[in-house]
């Protein structure tokens, strides 16, 4: 422990060196993490204020960039990303005035569709790779502090003040995995943002695996983060988290043998087995929480089968095309933020819970460019990722881009507040890897701007 309180106090020093972009980034990351505690344990009332204060960070960090001319660092990205919001408005405005929409609703989904994508870029345009290093450990500090949580969460009682909901105190508001055992939220007011977050702290903390390390503090805190991120997935209860943790540690084991230097391979070999002995040995002491997923797959197998939730996940319900017109219903309208505006109420999701759905009945046509142009823009960067990681003899830029495929696919992005801001955050670390190939996380030499 103290070798991580070291690593801890290294860190809070390092971040007098972190830049307004870095804080800004920082911040939006951490209220994106901590907003459901506040409105879960102090108050409900919380919600709209920190929406609207990340919201602005957000729109300040884009401010920001511009300003002081940083987009041309990503020139690429920015210019396309100013092309498709033109596109995005000028499709907005029609169906506003084919009567399809309103001025609250565009404005919605100009939050949902654009607003996070430019605070990703805008951040990596404008970050330093000291902000870049700062910004991993903040995060990676975070699943530090949930694993507990979520253990503490996962042996609770259901009626517990620790898995409490922002719907009240009663047990009905609590997600059961099974009978008596709680499906884990952590921080989060819903369960699928505990599944968010392990997804978005998979390549970080395999990364802290896989990076150079000079002294035994630095090793210590990596297996720490590992630990805990072990530990979070096992408590979680969700098949989603168990699934990609899985298909994230096989990428990773993968990665380190086939990335790595011919001389460093028998290094990297024995780092591959203690990572899996690591796996069994707390498979061992959660064998409880690991016979509770079971339980969770088993019970879905007699309802649903898996490779279609598989495929509605990726490519959305099987009616969708039956429902879809070429207009679409009003971009922001499958949105929580436009459940709650229109209803009063934000626990569901009108048109559809699947993400590939909600595109294409808000945007019709404009949906169908969506998907494309983001399943062209993860397809480049994952090939570039690739590159990266063979030149950098690392599995992190592969790591992070393979989450980016997953989040930018599966997960309700423009139609959850928290499942936006997590998918700019990971976006924004997915792009900073192509400004430093060569990112070190414990780095002996000076740090790039």
């Amino acid at each position: 422990m103290n070798a991580v309180a070291a690593e801890f106090f290294e860190t809070a020093a390092r971040t007098r060196t972190l830049t307004r972009a870095g804080k800004i980034f920082i911040s939006v990351m951490l209220l994106v993490i901590l907003e459901g505690a506040m409105r879960k344990w102090v108050s409900t009332a919380s919600t709209l204020p920190l929406v609207l204060l990340r919201d602005l960070l957000a729109v300040f960090l884009i401010f920001h960039a511009w300003r002081f001319g940083h987009f041309r660092r990503q020139k690429a990205v920015a210019l396309t990303m100013l092309a498709w919001s033109c596109a995005v408005l000028a499709w907005g405005l029609l169906q506003l005035v084919i009567g399809e929409s309103s001025p609250v609703l565009l404005l919605i989904g100009l939050r949902f569709w654009l607003l996070y994508t430019w605070f990703a870029v805008a951040a990596a345009a404008s970050m330093t790779e000291s902000d870049f290093r700062v910004s991993v450990l903040v995060a990676v500090w975070t699943m530090l502090l949930m694993a507990p949580l979520a253990v503490l969460q996962h042996f609770s009682p259901v009626g517990a003040r620790i898995n409490a909901q922002t719907e009240g105190g009663d047990e009905e508001g609590v997600f059961v995995a099974v009978s008596g055992v709680v499906r884990t939220t952590g921080t989060f007011t819903f369960t699928a943002g505990f599944t968010y977050f392990m997804g978005m702290m998979a390549p970080l903390a395999l990364g802290m695996l896989s990076a150079s390390k000079r002294m035994p503090r630095q090793y210590l805190f990596s297996i720490a983060v590992f630990i805990a991120f072990a530990v979070g997935t096992m408590v979680s209860g969700s098949r989603t988290a168990v699934v990609n943790a899985g298909a994230m540690f096989g990428l990773y084991l993968v990665g380190r043998l086939a990335f790595s230097k011919m001389r460093d391979k028998p290094a990297a070999a024995a780092a591959v087995v203690v990572a899996v002995l690591l796996v069994g040995v707390f498979g061992l002491f959660f064998r409880e929480a690991i016979d509770v997923t079971q339980s969770r797959f088993a019970q879905a197998a007699d309802s649903e089968d898996f490779l279609s939730r598989v495929m509605t996940m990726f490519f959305g319900e099987s009616d969708t095309f039956a429902q879809v017109d070429w207009i679409g219903r009003g971009i922001g309208l499958g949105s929580n933020l436009a459940t709650f505006v229109r209803f009063g109420q934000s626990t569901f999701f009108p048109l559809a819970e699947s993400e590939g759905s909600r595109i294409l009945l808000e945007g019709g046509l404009l949906g169908v460019a969506y998907i494309i142009l983001k399943v062209g823009v993860i397809g480049i960067g994952l090939v570039r990722s690739l590159w990266i990681s063979r030149t950098s003899n690392s599995p992190f830029p592969s790591l992070l881009w393979a989450s980016v495929l997953v989040a930018g696919i599966t997960w309700s992005a423009i139609g959850q507040l928290t499942a936006n801001g997590m998918l700019g955050v990971v976006f924004a670390f997915a792009l900073l890897i192509f400004r430093f190939p060569h990112f070190e996380l414990f780095p002996k030499r000076a740090l790039s701007t």
